[in-house]
């Protein structure tokens, strides 16, 4: 297989690993080419299913796919079926896999220092107003000093516009996020979803924060963007723990 696959490079415990696809290494044709793993994005379905069954070759079980929804409902992977509505999953079994689906909303990827918590959000700009950051830390339970992050590919801020309405909603949660908006026309605005996710962590106290500048937009060879192409593939983001840990 043809694969470009990014392996996020930050301080993780040796026990945490973690996998991002990009769109290639895939069966899929056309505007979904070619690893496109979304099941409900109108590609077709014995496409979709060789896709995920060669993601699943490079990892200890098959993901725990989300029914994404932009909200902030968080849940326990190994207590969870496949398509439960969520936008991120937290785990501290082993071989249990955390995963998000992205086309330009920002994936994160969350551990804690000593190995033996993990977990994978979709933070579009709806749910990351909304507070899924805060809540997928705090299903953690870990203070969040102990706490790793890692900012994956995302739309980046020369190609995120959004109307008044979107920077009202991130200013009435915190007046530091002004720093994220740059002006582009009466009433448009350049958004930088990167800056305002980190600015939601460093809030809540996590400071070791790595990733990001990876932009879905400009780079249609290696990223699907829904925003660019309005019908795209998706891509996934990942990550578990691969041995046994005593919490």
């Amino acid at each position: 297989m043809d694969t470009d696959w990014i392996i996020p490079d930050w301080p993780a415990p040796a026990s945490v690993h973690a996998l991002v696809t990009t769109r290639r290494g895939g069966t899929s044709r056309g505007v979904y080419s070619s690893l496109n793993l979304g099941a409900a994005v109108g590609d077709d379905p014995e496409a979709v299913a060789e896709n995920r069954a060669r993601l699943c070759r490079h990892l200890p079980a098959a993901p725990i796919w989300l029914q994404q929804v932009h909200g902030t409902e968080v849940v326990c992977a190994e207590s969870s079926t496949q398509g439960v509505i969520a936008d991120a999953s937290w785990s501290w079994k082993p071989h249990t896999v955390c995963a998000v689906m992205v086309a330009d909303c920002l994936p994160v990827l969350l551990c804690d220092a000593d190995g033996s918590t993990v977990a994978a959000a979709h933070a579009g700009w709806r749910g990351l107003c909304a507070g899924i950051l805060e809540r997928t830390v705090k299903a953690l339970e870990r203070p969040p000093e102990s706490i790793l992050a890692w900012l994956g590919p995302a739309i980046g801020p020369d190609h995120f516009e959004v109307g008044d309405e979107v920077r009202e909603a991130f200013l009435q949660r915190d007046a530091h996020a002004v720093t994220a908006f740059r002006p582009r026309q009466p009433g448009k605005w350049m958004a930088d979803l990167n800056g305002l996710a980190r600015q939601r962590l460093r809030k809540i106290g996590i400071t070791r924060i790595h990733g990001g500048g990876m932009c879905t937009y400009s780079d249609s060879a290696r990223f699907f963007s829904h925003r660019r192409d309005r019908i795209s593939g998706r891509m996934a983001a990942t990550v578990w723990i691969d041995a046994p840990i005593h919490r």
